[in-house]
């Protein structure tokens, strides 16, 4: 009877001790039923793409830029009316364009220097730049034989292009129109004739 009764004491004692501690097994981490998740790597920054190299013209489509002035075309039309006057900048060259309602007019394209004066009048007109071309159009203009006018846009441009800066008009008098560039150089220019596709234009390029 005294051993059960030490017995007794001992699981007592057991169940006590449990209690206060916990159980070892119970007490143990569980291992993880999935693979832990890795950390998210940080995002890799786009790589930089070399900037498009683009081909300055000249090239065989547009023809060749020439230093040798002046550059004189013929008339297709014994008067051609303006009808826009445009310029705009691209890779290698800034550009202007004259658009006419029929064929072109004669024109001559040569450098100039100041004084510069406006046709008829005789007024002193001021062209920025530090190397001026000058265009005439010997049947080129934007006054009608019927005394309106085929093109009432701007006469007057000041862009800031990398070569182009100025362009004014120095006359339109007896169907006879004269045109100032005013260039940051002494650019060497080239001249194309559309009248295939398209309205009919003249362009010229001056080459950065």
């Amino acid at each position: 009877m005294r051993h059960l009764n030490r017995l007794a004491g001992l699981a007592l004692v057991a169940t006590v001790l449990a209690g206060c501690f916990g159980d070892p097994a119970a007490s143990a981490p569980a291992s993880a039923s999935t693979p832990a998740t890795s950390a998210t790597a940080p995002a890799s920054a786009p790589a930089q793409s070399e900037e498009a190299t683009v081909e300055p013209v000249p090239s065989e489509d547009l023809g060749l830029f020439t230093c040798d002035l002046p550059v004189v075309e013929d008339a297709t039309v014994a008067r051609a009316q303006i009808v826009g006057v445009r310029v705009g900048t691209h890779a290698g060259y800034d550009r202007v364009v004259f658009e006419f309602a029929d064929g072109l007019p004669e024109m001559s394209l040569d450098r100039a220097t100041p004084p510069f004066t406006h046709d008829a009048s005789g007024l002193p007109i001021e062209v920025e730049g530090t190397s001026v071309l000058r265009l005439t159009m010997r049947g080129g203009t934007k006054q009608t034989e019927g005394g309106t006018s085929s093109y009432d846009g701007p006469t007057e441009f000041d862009p800031a292009f990398p070569m182009l800066v100025h362009l004014i008009e120095g006359g339109d008098f007896e169907a006879q129109s004269t045109w100032y560039l005013g260039l940051n150089g002494a650019a060497c220019p080239r001249v194309t004739l559309l009248t295939d596709d398209g309205p009919v234009r003249l362009v010229i390029d001056v080459e950065h």
